[in-house]
């Protein structure tokens, strides 16, 4: 079967994209997983399906680039929300629902092929500090790892011998080393679950980290940027009764290229 798909990334973060509206593509994990295949396919991060939905623009779905169906991926939401305009399947300010629920979305500017898209995220509360780090739910697990020199870091490494350590092995947990650069600015570099490797960003990681840097600081609210490998995000986010919301995750969607992949399965 021919598969139409286009392909964006989000501040170095790349996905496939398929307007799955008709059920045309049926997700198993052969399928995307060789999809995915920086060798023998098309290359990914991952994949994000449009669905139909009843009350909503659309319905996403995200996979690893592992070919396993995932928690919310905050990149690929404000990839999804720019392939969802372009394709005039929503207005510039739309609504979806996610694997964590509802999410909004605006188009803050376009410039061609590329354009700074704001996602609004969940409430934050699941937070726990351990050794020195923070256990952070934003929509997807993850582990906040503060250090003297990002740069320094062996991300793949580290962040695997973490994420299949007995603690994390079962459920995995993705794993964000996070240098302060001043305040309200911080360094990031992501070993992702699932990919099993360093991705050039995370957006739910960037929500992470922006809340321990701003739980850190303590202060009530703010916008952090977070400079990725691939590109710089914004957080913006309060605290109010140790609860993080009004929680928006704003950053570059940029479409790549279109084209039609032939399953292999």
């Amino acid at each position: 079967m021919n598969i139409d798909f286009e392909k964006y990334e989000g501040a170095g973060n790349d996905f496939i994209l398929i307007d799955n509206r008709r059920n045309q593509f049926k997700a198993d994990v052969a399928t995307i997983k060789s999809f995915c295949d920086r060798h023998f396919g098309v290359g990914a991060d991952g994949l994000l399906l449009l669905g139909n939905s009843r009350d909503y623009d659309f319905d996403m779905r995200y996979f690893n680039s592992d070919g396993h169906e995932a928690t919310m991926c905050g990149n690929g939401g404000r990839c999804i929300a720019w392939f969802a305009i372009r394709r005039a399947i929503s207005e510039k300010q739309l609504t979806f629902s996610a694997v964590d629920g509802i999410h909004h979305a605006q188009l803050v500017q376009e410039q061609q092929q590329q354009a700074t898209i704001r996602l609004k995220m969940n409430d934050v509360e699941d937070f726990v500090q351990t050794d020195g780090n923070y256990r952070i739910d934003t929509g997807s697990p993850h582990l906040i790892v503060p250090v003297d020199n990002v740069a320094g870091i062996d991300v793949q490494q580290q962040g695997s011998a973490i994420r299949f350590s007995d603690q994390y092995k079962e459920q995995g947990i993705n794993v964000n080393f996070v240098q302060k650069v001043a305040p309200l600015h911080i360094r990031m570099r992501t070993y992702e679950r699932g990919v099993e490797g360093e991705t050039l960003a995370c957006g739910t990681g960037s929500v992470a980290a922006a809340i321990v840097h701003l739980l850190e600081n303590n202060t009530v609210a703010g916008t952090v940027i977070i400079d990725a490998k691939g590109g710089k995000l914004r957080v913006s986010a309060r605290r109010e009764d140790n609860i993080f919301k009004k929680v928006w995750l704003e950053g570059p969607a940029t479409y790549v290229f279109s084209g039609t992949y032939q399953t292999k399965f």
